[in-house]
């Protein structure tokens, strides 16, 4: 059940992944390259092209912090586990723990500032998109790394429960 289940929202993560970041960059892209022929050639840009990029590189952050842990590519040092390979699968417990109490923080705090953002009221200078949407990016991307997290702590109990079966067969 609880594969069945971690794969489904493996899907879906996958899916929201893959096009939210295929669409921003492709819009930052295409604004950014309009801004650079419009300017070169017209003598004359788009206000709101860098605004845009700015906020895609926000987005794309905090959406690529859900892919790079289906990834396996979170920044780490694995300088000890190489040493003392006795400590990898610790080591390795202990990561995927940390990164899913900085998941439930980026949650609860993200939530906390996105809500004070619905009372202010705030906006972005040019573009005018309400702050309280980027804000709102932070819970969304706590969850979808926690998420993350228990998939790859599952597929770490999975591998080390098949590397025993495998030793005494």
């Amino acid at each position: 059940m609880l594969s069945k289940t971690l794969g489904v929202l493996d899907t879906i993560l996958s899916f929201v992944e893959d096009w939210s970041l295929f669409i921003a960059t492709t819009a930052a892209l295409l604004a950014l390259f309009f801004n650079v022929f419009l300017r070169y050639l017209f003598h004359s840009s788009l206000t709101w092209a860098e605004e845009l990029v700015r906020e895609v590189i926000i987005l794309t952050t905090f959406i690529g912090c859900s892919a790079a842990i289906k990834a396996r590519s979170m920044i780490k040092i694995d300088a000890l586990p190489q040493v003392v390979t006795g400590l990898k699968v610790p080591l390795v417990f202990f990561s995927n723990f940390v990164t899913g109490i900085f998941a439930v923080m980026m949650a609860y705090y993200g939530w906390k500032m996105a809500a004070l953002q619905i009372t202010t009221h705030q906006a972005t200078i040019i573009m005018r998109i309400p702050l309280v949407y980027l804000y709102a990016l932070m819970p969304a991307m706590g969850i979808m790394m926690f998420i993350r997290t228990i998939q790859a702590i599952y597929q770490d109990i999975r591998e080390i429960r098949s590397k025993a079966e495998d030793s005494t067969s």
